[in-house]
């Protein structure tokens, strides 16, 4: 009875959820936009009092804050199931007024629709599906973070500690363009690279400059080289910038990193050997730096995990979604922070989108009531 209630409640809420929807994309939320971010979980908060749903704020001096929200038989001390989501995107200020949400030939388009909007929305259509038809078996917390895209510095004690206290962690990331959910991810850190050379004019006086692009170049090719597609490992100088003028020995270059691993073994490995291409001057007189920006840990499967996806999947089959499975993916995510801490994840359970991180970024709208759904009956059943 209570699963046909809220699953019917569901669809007859597609509407609404668009509604939400609409008027979350169309609040500018890059990362470092701690206002715009701000702004998107008041609008939440909004949905949440509407509702009678308790919801409050962590607050955060330079990001977003972070939005909890619970819903809960009275009375219940059991573990929680963690529903996750970010709110921040990759795209800058402006970018909603230029790129407003639409919806053309069953597809909706505007900055972070699918990666992650979509999936806030459907998180908190499903808690409020449960705290309408009085509770679910274990109590549901919801959790709204700021600033996943640049790998979480503010939501990662949060992550972690709300992971640690939770039965079970859905991070609703978008569904693969296939329709598959995501059971496993690679680690990531993004690194800056300074290096620092000696100026001198490059006509008159080349031999007494040192320079920092030759010095950036020589490691590049050795950062490069670390790569081993055959074990997942990954290896991208994304940026680079440097030097004075045309005529100068650069006195100065920069490069950001980005290392991509599978096993959490391999990340000593790597690092250890970029560590000492860093320190090897390739062009003498110059020196570098290496700092940390950010770093995800990988999503590994464990068998709780691998559990807690077959009931997902038979939730799924339930609902129409018979040939949903389960895929690997490069892309990291908080749900890597809450595998780590040996709580049973499963990641990419949100509505269905792909191209992220672009402009032609979309979201499947017809996908948004099945994926309410299916987790929807996979809270109730688990």
């Amino acid at each position: 009875m209570l699963e046909a209630q809220i699953t019917d409640w569901l669809a007859s809420q597609k509407q609404a959820m668009i509604d939400l929807l609409r008027d979350v994309v169309n609040i500018d939320s890059g990362s470092y936009d701690k206002a715009g971010v701000d702004a998107v979980g008041a609008r939440f908060e909004r949905h949440f009092a509407e509702h009678g749903i308790s919801s409050w704020r962590e607050p955060s001096g330079t990001y977003g804050d972070a939005l909890h929200a619970t819903v809960a038989k009275p009375g219940s001390n059991e573990k929680p199931i963690l529903l996750m989501g970010h709110r921040d995107t990759v795209f800058g200020k402006g970018e909603a007024e230029r790129r407003p949400f639409t919806i053309l030939d069953g597809r909706a388009y505007g900055p972070g629709v699918a990666d992650m909007k979509a999936g806030l929305v459907m998180n908190v259509f499903v808690a409020t599906a449960f705290h309408k038809f009085g509770g679910s078996p274990h109590p549901i917390k919801v959790l709204i973070t700021s600033d996943e895209e640049i790998a979480s510095p503010s939501s990662r004690p949060v992550i972690e500690r709300e992971g640690r206290s939770a039965r079970a962690v859905y991070n609703s990331e978008p569904g693969r363009p296939t329709g598959n959910v995501v059971t496993s991810r690679k680690g990531g850190i993004f690194m800056h690279l300074a290096v620092t050379g000696k100026a001198a004019h490059s006509g008159a006086n080349f031999a007494a400059g040192v320079s920092a692009i030759g010095e950036l170049a020589h490691k590049i090719v050795h950062i490069h080289a670390l790569t081993d597609v055959s074990k997942g490992i990954t290896l991208n100088v994304g940026l680079i910038s440097g030097g004075q003028s045309v005529n100068t020995t650069a006195p100065y270059a920069e490069g950001q990193i980005d290392l991509r691993y599978v096993e959490p073994s391999d990340r000593e490995a790597v690092m250890a050997a970029i560590e000492k291409i860093v320190a090897t001057a390739y062009v003498p007189g110059t020196s570098a730096t290496l700092t940390i920006k950010g770093e995800f840990v990988p999503a590994v499967q464990s068998e709780a995990s691998k559990t807690l996806f077959e009931g997902y999947q038979g939730a799924a089959h339930d609902v129409g979604l018979s040939t949903l499975t389960g895929e690997f993916s490069g892309g990291c995510a908080d749900s890597g922070f809450t595998a780590a801490v040996g709580t049973p994840t499963i990641c990419g359970v949100g509505p269905v989108g792909g191209l992220a991180h672009t402009a032609e970024e979309y979201l499947e709208i017809d996908s948004i009531v099945p994926r309410a759904q299916a987790l929807a009956l996979a809270i109730l059943r688990s």
